[in-house]
């Protein structure tokens, strides 16, 4: 399997843990309860989250330049 599709599917599964993060976020400031980790919890998966996308971002541009 190419690994273009190994990070299409990684970043597919990261964007629906940054959208379980971000529901508990919201969860949280709804109950009020003063727990910082929960803030960061999205910030886990949004970092490589923002790594695949930049990659497959970039991607056409790089193989059109080596075409």
């Amino acid at each position: 399997m190419s690994t273009h599709i190994w990070i299409r599917q990684i970043h597919r599964w990261l964007s629906m843990a940054f959208t379980l993060a971000v529901i508990a976020n919201i969860i949280a400031m709804a109950m009020q309860v003063q727990a910082l980790w929960i803030g960061f919890l999205a910030l886990v998966p949004l970092i490589p989250w923002l790594a695949t996308g930049l990659y497959l971002f970039a991607l056409p541009y790089v193989s059109r330049s080596n075409a």
